[in-house]
């Protein structure tokens, strides 16, 4: 009597189709097997994005246990969640013919969040979320776990613009969803698309048996695919992109490399003949070592230890290594910056007093007109930088102050006239406004942008927050708790800091550089 094939799978709808597909697979050579459902702890843990799991093959794991305890014979994965190097004693018994390779965008009502600065993208993929930023810098992309059905619910539910599925997932499960996009543009995960069995190596039926199932070229694809993940030494906490194709004789990779922000992007891309090609995923993944990718791996694999400080501002290369050594930072704007609409009549008109405390504002006022066709007799300013921005954009600065309650202590004593036009934001502090009202300067206030909260959820490791703005302590609070050390630009910031934080601290003068220059005296490590 011929042995019943045990067959390991997830218990999700999908690995339950994968693993059935199998099932078939075998019945139709004439073996018999039967499913043996067993949960992951991918599956078990929804709480964090897989990245930060830290496990190595964590939908796998479990599976691979219970193949060397004799608790099943096979095992039905998705290949792209399968480690590069399988556990000792576990080896490949077939590679099936590959679905659709492809990235999906499922979306709500319309596609024009697209083209806008603002949108809000769904993914718990490192790799999706580091291509997205990199071609839509803008927008919001927040985590998405579960089994496809669930995520697919969240999308329904939250108020999200849309979310990124994997094409042959959704086709298995015979998931719709009224509204989708092809990424053709993303580089998909290595393996996507194709389903692995594994089988105890021991186990000669097994592997006999699994044998008749394996599709040579997509064997041979997937091949360099994960070649190419394994040299770069990738896995769920890099954003890694290979595919390779096979086009008559000739075989394609095309690799990529980001870094988790998406703000650095390195390809490649190599062909061969067809039985000349085993080194292309060698080549491919060298080829960006040799350009930055070894920097880039660093600095991905340096992101994983303890953050001591996190700047609510993007920081530039030259500003993070004013840090002294041994301080790790972290960075990200904490506030989104969008121009309104400001009536075409005011702008063509003369201004004779006009009120700029940021460079938000002056970056806002020219996406309407040209610094020269903008009519402003007297410009007063809150800031060096911001005045030197006004100085090469718009023209001369009557009077600047170095925050806006000392700007307006100045205009009641100087101001020439008894009218001004503000150019500010939707979240501006009172302090200018209600000084200049009380004193009868009538403040005639344009919302020349919008400020929006973009702020993150913090480690409990970082030590200390670096500050710019009062928006940037409102946006930090919206996800955090104001128990870490406050460092800050100014004065204003720092005021509306220490409405929460115990540990407040300034700067000595409001530049980035000073607030850096503050931390290093002040931190320990």
């Amino acid at each position: 009597m011929s042995k019943i094939i045990r067959i390991g799978t997830r218990d999700s709808e999908l690995a339950l189709w994968q693993a059935n597909t199998v099932k078939e697979k075998l019945e139709s050579f004439g073996h018999k097997a039967t499913l043996v459902p067993v949960k992951s702890t991918g599956d078990l843990q929804l709480d964090k994005p897989l990245y930060e799991l830290g496990i190595t093959g964590i939908f796998t794991k479990t599976l691979d246990i219970a193949m060397l305890k004799g608790e099943i014979d096979i095992a039905v994965h998705s290949m792209k969640d399968v480690p590069t190097t399988l556990p000792k004693g576990i080896v490949k018994g077939a590679v099936l013919e590959r679905a659709n390779h492809l990235d999906i965008l499922a979306y709500k009502k319309n596609e024009e969040f697209l083209a806008q600065p603002d949108a809000i993208i769904a993914t718990g993929s490192l790799r999706r979320k580091a291509q997205w930023l990199n071609r839509y810098p803008t927008h919001t992309v927040v985590d998405l776990r579960g089994n496809i059905n669930s995520r697919y619910q969240k999308l329904k539910d939250n108020n999200w613009n849309a979310a990124i599925f994997a094409a042959a997932g959704l086709n298995r499960i015979d998931l719709q969803p009224e509204n989708t996009i092809g990424l053709t543009w993303m580089v998909p995960a290595p393996a996507q698309g194709a389903i692995l069995v594994v089988a105890n190596e021991k186990d000669s039926f097994s592997r006999e048996a699994c044998a008749e199932l394996n599709h040579e070229p997509t064997e041979t694809c997937t091949y360099l695919e994960r070649e190419f993940l394994r040299i770069l030494e990738g896995g769920c906490t890099a954003p890694i992109g290979a595919l390779a194709t096979i086009d008559e004789d000739t075989v394609t990779l095309k690799g990529v490399l980001l870094t988790t922000d998406g703000k650095k992007k390195l390809e490649a891309e190599f062909s061969a003949p067809l039985g000349k090609h085993e080194f292309l995923g060698r080549d491919c993944a060298n080829s960006i070592l040799s350009r930055g990718g070894k920097l880039l791996m660093n600095e991905i694999q340096g992101a994983t230890l303890k953050t001591h400080i996190f700047s609510t501002k993007d920081l530039t290369p030259n500003q993070r290594q004013h840090f002294k050594a041994g301080i790790r930072v972290k960075s990200q704007d904490f506030i989104k910056i969008s121009p309104n609409r400001i009536p075409a009549t005011l702008l063509k008109t003369e201004i004779e007093n006009v009120i700029l405390t940021s460079k938000n504002a002056v970056e806002a006022l020219l996406t309407h007109r040209t610094g020269n066709d903008l009519q402003f007799k007297n410009i007063y300013c809150v800031g060096r930088k911001t005045k030197r921005f006004i100085e090469s954009r718009l023209g001369p600065v009557r009077h600047q102050e170095k925050n806006a309650k000392k700007l307006a202590e100045y205009l009641i004593e100087y101001l020439e006239g008894t009218e001004v036009t503000y150019f500010c934001s939707n979240l501006r502090m009172d302090d200018l406004p209600n000084i200049l009202t009380e004193n009868n300067i009538k403040v005639n206030e344009i919302e020349a942008y919008t400020t929006k909260p973009a702020g993150i959820e913090i480690s409990d490791h970082v030590e200390g927050i670096l500050f710019f703005s009062p928006s940037t302590v409102q946006s930090y609070l919206h996800k955090n708790r104001p128990d870490k050390v406050a460092y800050c630009i100014g004065e204003t910031t720092a005021n509306e800091a220490r409405k929460s934080f115990k540990d407040v601290r300034v700067a000595k003068i409001p530049t980035v550089e000073s607030v850096i220059d503050l931390v290093n005296e002040n931190y320990s490590h």
